[in-house]
């Protein structure tokens, strides 16, 4: 620089973004979730194309056309969660209540003229040709105002009262607008993770078994008056499979689908099952169509990520640095790794059919967006307390 050059000054705040940038490269937790949740979304790309392109051509003359849209959600999904990771905790904390309202009345459309159905479950709505799964977004929603909810009082969560007010009575509320659209599944799966969040508060455990004994029977009634559930639980409590043009049908050939891809698979793209067999084969069914074309080689892999998904969500568990940072992150995980192990469970048969999607990799971009956002919000959490890639207490001196 000579003499005569102008001198450029910064803003000391860009000096700080620029040092905060470099060291949150080195955070492991995040940069380990990012680099699994992107490696399922590619996977599920693949195989929402493979899975897809026999029905895609019979309803469209086009192989690709739902390949197309769910690669469309996930490039919009993905920047996205990155923007999302990149917010202030304080000011997710602050909007929670805000999401949580658009995300009720979201659902709510679901009972207007803008709602539909499909397989019993009314459960979307319809804007053009844009159609919408509010209760994948109501999930993120739920998930986020109770754990701000459950952050406020902590040390009073061993009284009932603290915990049912407000929390409890926005969960009955939220999981009641999914069981009026008949969507049971979703609604055991909001449960599941409302009970994870619990769980990661510190709620005495003996509050779990008033809850579980309440969602149980709420199960059983809800299960009992539908004949169609009932005749589902009985075809999977049964040794043979009586109904097998009916409800045994999809659980049948996914198994087949399963024994037919063996230890290494058919090869991708060499599906029998994907040719009309096996209903749902891009969405619920995904999985068995991994096993088909992957073998037993690829669907360990997908469950080892999904594993490896719940050792990272463990770690930024046991760094968070607040009740909030914890009870959310542990309501994310019950939710996408549970989600996860119950699909897999469904089309192995140690479940009965419940309609869940495969996370991050079944079609659906409604799933798909709110899971990538919901990971987006975990890692906020995890850039604002990093954990270093390279861990080593350095010695006297150095």
């Amino acid at each position: 620089m000579t003499a005569d050059s102008p001198v450029v000054r910064r803003a000391p705040w860009v000096s700080r973004l620029r040092i905060r940038g470099v060291t949150e490269a080195y955070s492991s937790n995040y940069v380990l979730l990012l680099a699994i949740t992107l490696l399922l979304v590619v996977i599920g790309l693949v195989m929402v194309l493979s899975s897809s392109a026999i029905d895609s051509y019979s309803e469209s003359d086009n192989f690709f056309s739902t390949f197309f849209k769910q690669g469309f959600f996930a490039i919009a999904g993905i920047p996205l969660m990155l923007m999302v990771s990149r917010m202030p905790v304080s000011l997710i904390r602050r909007w929670a209540g805000v999401f949580f309202l658009a995300a009720l009345a979201l659902q709510a459309l679901v009972f207007t003229p803008l709602g539909y159905g499909s397989g019993g479950n009314r459960n979307w709505i319809r804007v053009g040709s844009l159609s919408v799964q509010p209760s994948e977004v109501l999930k993120v929603a739920l998930l986020l105002w109770l754990a701000v909810v459950l952050a406020r009082r902590p040390a009073q969560l061993n009284q009932l009262k603290a915990i049912a007010f407000p929390g409890l009575i926005g969960v009955a509320l939220a999981v009641g607008l999914v069981l009026l659209g008949h969507d049971l599944g979703t609604a055991m799966v909001m449960l599941l993770a409302v009970f994870g969040s619990l769980y990661f508060a510190r709620v005495p455990l003996r509050y779990f078994v008033i809850a579980g004994a309440a969602a149980v029977g709420g199960v059983i009634v809800l299960a009992v008056t539908s004949p169609n559930r009932m005749n589902r639980i009985a075809q999977f409590l049964s040794p043979d499979c009586t109904d097998y043009l009916g409800s045994c049908w999809q659980s049948v050939h996914g198994t087949w689908a399963l024994a037919n891809g063996g230890v290494f698979g058919v090869g991708l793209g060499n599906s029998v099952a994907k040719w009309s067999w096996l209903p749902a084969a891009e969405n619920d069914f995904i999985f068995a169509i991994i096993g088909e074309e992957l073998g037993l080689v690829g669907a360990v892999v997908v469950f080892a990520l999904f594993l490896g998904l719940a050792v990272v969500f463990c770690r930024i568990i046991l760094s968070a640095p607040d009740s909030f940072s914890r009870v959310f992150v542990g309501g994310v995980m019950v939710w996408i790794v549970g989600q996860a192990f119950v699909n897999m469970g469904v089309v192995v048969g140690v479940l009965p059919v419940l309609g869940v999607p495969l996370p991050l990799i079944s079609s659906g971009g409604s799933a798909l967006i709110s899971a990538l956002v919901a990971i987006g919000l975990v890692l906020a959490i995890s850039r604002e307390n990093p954990t270093p890639l390279v861990v080593g207490t350095p010695k006297e001196g150095v």
